[in-house]
């Protein structure tokens, strides 16, 4: 059995859980998020407690155990607590603004950039060189957070780019600093 899929999730007051089919919708105090799970998983709900069995031991069935029971797991928490990416902007006249809905990234090209926010995401840039997304949905958050961090991505030998915050660059020396 897997160890993660066999895991209860706590369903905490004020969510409520609805089965339809094969399709789970989680309705909290920040939102509703839905989605179809594969139609073999099981899902119960009992007393405020969620589990997720499934039918047989094949690979197919194994695999989709666990990620079946994670998914869910985040959708209560997002629905709860939300989630959140916090990215650094690192570079000489590197900044960002926040115009309406949109955040408009100065990242050392002719032109700045803009990015407006998909459903559900909000934008906040609490100074020019940080950038904080927020959202319920875990797997849009990160996609957010992504697609701004691949505006510039963060060279190995001055380390300057868009980054998670904490995130650690691995540096190269350059030609100067090798010696014969």
């Amino acid at each position: 059995m897997s160890r993660i899929g066999r895991k209860p999730i706590q369903v905490p007051g004020g969510v409520n859980i609805d089965l339809a089919n094969s399709v789970i919708t989680v309705k909290g105090p920040k939102g509703t998020l839905s989605r179809e799970l594969h139609k073999d998983m099981k899902v119960v709900v009992a007393d405020s407690v969620l589990t997720v069995e499934r039918p047989s031991d094949n690979k197919l069935h194994r695999s989709l155990h666990g990620t079946t029971r994670s998914v869910i797991a985040n959708m209560v928490s997002g629905v709860t607590e939300g989630f959140v990416k916090n990215l650094e902007l690192v570079g000489v006249g590197y900044r960002a603004n926040k115009t309406g809905e949109k955040i408009v990234l100065n990242v050392g090209y002719s032109h700045p950039v803009e990015i407006s926010p998909e459903s559900g995401i909000e934008f906040e840039v609490p100074s020019n060189t940080k950038i904080i997304v927020r959202g319920i949905d875990k797997e849009l958050v990160g996609a957010t957070a992504a697609k701004i961090r691949s505006v510039r991505e963060p060279e190995p030998y001055k380390g300057k780019g868009i980054k998670y915050e904490g995130e650690r660059i691995l540096r190269k020396e350059g030609k100067a600093g090798k010696k014969k």
